[in-house]
């Protein structure tokens, strides 16, 4: 089945300053008009040395700088799979020539004029910054932007309360038909950082997040399905919650459902920033044993939870959409359920003979047998459900979704197809989960 979606109606309008958009409107449009008045200052002179020497050398400096931070990234370190984006650069580039010209300027300018300079070579970068973020759609506001000193925390023992009794669902039944709000329930759920070993899998992952919404902490306690969620590479789970508003957006979905929602478990596939660990069992590290094995475990011991594998999802942005198909057809014992947002056709360390060098030790066979598109043609999944989203822009990932939905199809799977407006960034990644919400809902047992 195939989805396309559109915006769902108009914009909500911002609450305050901290709210307004950074990504379209009068702010960016500000911004960038202030940059380019900049620029031109900082190129404006009445001498003719500055025309004929220095102007020139300050390009030239600029452009050979952005190109060597380019390879720096695509051919050197390689910390993504794929290049940067072209306008990725070429606004990292007019950061940088800012700064070129406020160095070439300042010994050539009295004093007095240094600070009006440096100002100008700021603006220039901020500018620079603020359209690589209206490509990414990274911060959308300043609230996210500062989400991480504004967001507050709970322990996760305060947070689960004291097991109880557990509220009962006959077959058939979805959870919200049987569900009655106790009076009193909290309007809003809680957000707790904490750690999840690698027990079993000797993974070392950075700190995860749990959502619990605010019916967790009803008595008797409905036994909630469980979304385990995962960010992009590079990323960490803070992305979720600052650039996602994970939070937000969980609380809106719990107030339309009488205080109902997934619990939510944001982890770390990766272990640093930049780490590519192909969200494999391999020489880079076993994490698939520990989304398999080591996460579900903690969860089932630390909170009261539904316990069928239809009752468990997992979703994740670009590195984090293809792990979820991986976990979905290497672990379909623990995950019944996948909403890939913008994943790639397989994962990689750039190509295929390079994933299965470094991290195979050039063994293909082992690679093809955890591949999620190997694994589909010679497996049958009639009991996994999956959404494919990607983004209308986005000429990369989207086509490898479409190839990879097809092969889910073939596969049994339950899938669909869902195309929303944007390229790969939180545009489309942000939305991706959040209009799939009441899908994860539904199949998971929490909604009709």
């Amino acid at each position: 089945m195939v989805r396309i979606r559109i915006p769902d109606g108009p914009p909500r309008l911002a609450a305050g300053p901290l709210d307004w958009s950074l990504v379209s409107g009068w702010i960016p449009l500000a911004v960038l008009a202030v940059g380019l008045c900049a620029l031109a200052a900082l190129f404006s002179s009445r001498r003719r040395p500055w025309w004929a020497r220095w102007a020139p050398a300050a390009v030239v400096l600029a452009a050979l700088l952005t190109l060597l931070l380019q390879m720096a990234v695509d051919d050197w370190l390689q910390p993504f799979p794929d290049p940067l984006p072209t306008e990725v650069v070429l606004w990292a580039g007019v950061a940088v020539l800012g700064l070129c010209l406020t160095a070439f300027r300042l010994p050539l300018l009295r004093p007095r004029y240094w600070l009006p300079a440096v100002l100008a070579g700021l603006l220039v970068v901020l500018m620079g910054a603020s359209q690589i973020n209206r490509h990414f759609d990274q911060y959308p506001t300043t609230r996210s932007a500062l989400n991480a000193w504004l967001q507050k925390t709970t322990r996760l023992s305060e947070a689960t309360g004291t097991a109880g009794p557990t509220l009962n669902v006959p077959a058939g039944k979805a959870l919200s038909e049987v569900w009655r709000p106790p009076a009193g329930m909290a309007d809003t759920g809680t957000i707790s950082r904490t750690d999840i070993p690698g027990t079993v899998s000797g993974f070392k992952a950075r700190s995860a997040y749990v959502y619990l919404p605010p019916a967790y902490r009803a008595t008797p306690r409905p036994l909630l399905p469980v979304l385990v969620l995962m960010a992009g590479q590079p990323g960490s789970p803070d992305d979720w919650i600052n650039s996602g508003r994970l939070v937000e957006m969980m609380n809106a979905f719990a107030r339309d459902h009488r205080g109902l929602a997934p619990v939510v478990a944001v982890v770390d596939p990766l272990g640093s920033q930049f780490a590519n660990t192909l969200c494999l069992d391999s020489r880079l590290g076993n994490v698939q044993t520990y989304l398999a094995t080591d996460v579900p475990g903690w969860i089932r011991s630390h909170l009261q939870v539904a316990a069928a594998r239809t009752s468990w999802a997992v979703s994740g942005l670009s590195f984090g959409g293809t792990c979820s198909l991986q976990l979905g057809v290497n672990a379909p014992q623990v995950y019944g359920v996948v909403n890939d947002i913008s994943g790639q056709e397989a994962p990689t360390l750039g190509s295929r003979q390079k994933t299965i060098d470094k991290a195979f030790g050039g063994d293909a066979a082992a690679y093809e047998k955890v591949n999620p598109l190997d694994v589909m043609a010679r497996q049958r999944f009639p009991d996994t459900k999956a959404a494919f989203v990607a983004g209308s822009d986005d000429s990369t990932y989207r086509p490898q979704q479409r190839k990879v939905y097809e092969a889910a199809v073939k596969a049994g799977m339950r899938a669909e197809f869902v195309l929303l407006p944007g390229g790969h960034s939180w545009a489309v990644w942000r939305p991706g989960l959040e209009r799939q919400l009441p899908w994860l809902a539904r199949e998971t047992g929490l909604i009709r």
